[in-house]
């Protein structure tokens, strides 16, 4: 199946509506950076304005198959309570500072951390810590969250700083904040998202001089 028209096109980043699993052999990225339904199906308990849930979280089908078309490098968010991407050579540590939710409260620890799966090799730069500190885009702030799994843009752009070549890929683009990170680290970027409201959201921020 051929690209749809993009969404969204403007200097270099691109946004597609549709689903991923229908476009992949079409796209021309050199690096993967993605956030995908990695099936914990997760189900918000705030009523607020973030969905309580997202497409394909049921399982890990719909993450496995798009690696599975990928032939190239990728760096992909995952947590420990599902099995890691077989194609994974390293695992870094998000540490999110303490804040992630409440976790099983039968123990005396609370979850601060998420996975991301390091697969291939077109890495680079100057050798640091696999745990990269970062605290996580709040649900109340004025610039919150507008994605139930958004990530903040600073740790988006700590790992392009990571990748090598020039255009970065994001099959499960949401909100858009890799696309932002990337914009603002130089370099190309190609999104696909399945919710139309979430292209909207990823297109407005791309379009406002100070990206966010």
């Amino acid at each position: 199946m051929s690209l749809p028209s993009p969404y969204y096109e403007k200097d270099g980043v691109t946004i597609y509506h549709g689903n991923c699993s229908e476009f992949m052999p079409q796209i021309n990225a050199d690096v993967m950076l993605t956030d995908p339904p990695y099936g914990i199906n997760y189900k918000s308990g705030w009523s607020g304005k973030l969905d309580r849930s997202i497409h394909g979280d049921k399982n890990t089908m719909l993450r496995d198959s798009i690696l599975n078309c990928w032939d190239k490098s990728a760096l992909v968010f995952g947590t420990w309570r599902r099995p890691r991407p077989n194609q994974t050579r390293m695992v870094l540590i998000w540490d999110t500072k303490g804040a992630l939710g409440m976790g099983d409260l039968t123990l005396p620890w609370k979850p601060s951390h998420q996975e991301i799966y390091v697969i291939g090799s077109e890495f680079n730069g100057k050798r640091t810590s696999d745990v990269l500190t970062f605290a996580p885009v709040q649900s109340m702030a004025v610039n919150g969250r507008k994605h139930p799994h958004e990530k903040p843009v600073a740790l988006l752009r700590e790992l392009i700083n990571k990748c090598n070549g020039n255009v970065i890929f994001d099959p499960f683009c949401g909100s858009g904040s890799t696309l932002v990170a990337a914009k603002l680290e130089g370099r190309r970027a190609v999104g696909i998202e399945i919710e139309e409201k979430y292209c909207e959201i990823a297109a407005s921020r791309l379009r406002q001089s100070m990206l966010f």
